[in-house]
């Protein structure tokens, strides 16, 4: 196997997230390394029992043919974190992805993204306004970065699309299952004009837990987090949150 395939193949580990995988690699001087390393080396490099063990269990399910196959059957590629279009802004944050799997296309032009943020139950006033602001921003060359859910990320997206601008999506799930029904039209729409984003594999599902990291992703994307309506309770606010631990500016 490939240095990309053992990359893809740890970032499907359970318990090895992305900083513990980049010190891992670092520590045996490569991911086969670190693929074919025996229980007592993965132990001695800092690993619990439990995820070393994960991770010799899981190197004979892993089917790199089956995955990549499954992968180029969705129009998803891996990006990896040295390779030279992963997203530089994404790449300044302490716990950025090892692997990102994307659909559509990267851009110089994302190191000046702008993320949009706000409730999925938006007033008329709260669509408005979003439109207001996106669409100057996107008619300048300006990525606008938000999370394909109902409400303000919808009106962000579409608003960029419809100033013929560029526009990203992070998915909390696998690419393949984690677009809602209703977004699916404009998911192909966003693809042919920016991309859409995860750092999950394909298949895995969304669950509760999955909308922080996907936080961490949105802000990391962009230079800037713009919420334009939310609650106390809104996940736009873990957003806003994740923006101000990695330095980057919030407005609302």
């Amino acid at each position: 196997m490939s240095e990309r395939v053992y990359w893809v193949g740890l970032s499907q580990v359970p318990g090895i997230g992305a900083i513990r995988l980049r010190e891992l690699v670092a520590h045996f001087g490569s991911s086969q390394a670190v693929w074919s390393a025996p229980l007592s080396a993965l132990r001695a490099a800092g690993l619990d029992l439990r995820t070393a063990t994960t991770l010799v269990e899981s190197r004979p399910k892993f089917d790199e043919a089956k995955i990549f196959h499954a992968m180029e059957r969705a129009g998803v590629r891996a990006v990896l974190f040295d390779d030279p279009d992963y997203p530089p802004l994404l790449k300044l944050i302490s716990d950025a992805p090892a692997v990102l799997y994307v659909k559509g296309t990267l851009s110089n032009a994302d190191r000046r993204a702008v993320a949009f943020c706000g409730t999925r139950t938006a007033t008329e006033y709260g669509k408005t306004m979003t439109t207001r602001l996106v669409a100057p921003l996107a008619e300048s060359g300006i990525p606008i970065v938000s999370g394909l859910t109902r409400g303000i990320d919808t009106s962000a997206h579409l608003a960029a699309l419809e100033a013929n601008g560029r526009t990203i999506a992070v998915l909390p799930g696998g690419l393949d299952v984690s677009i809602p029904p209703e977004s699916l039209a404009l998911a192909e729409r966003i693809v042919a004009q920016g991309a859409l984003i995860s750092e999950c594999p394909l298949g895995v599902p969304v669950k509760r837990f999955s909308f922080t990291p996907r936080a961490r992703l949105i802000s990391g994307l962009s230079l800037a987090v713009v919420i334009v309506e939310a609650g106390e309770t809104s996940g736009a606010l873990k957003t806003a949150d994740a923006a101000l631990d990695q330095g980057r500016e919030v407005f609302a």
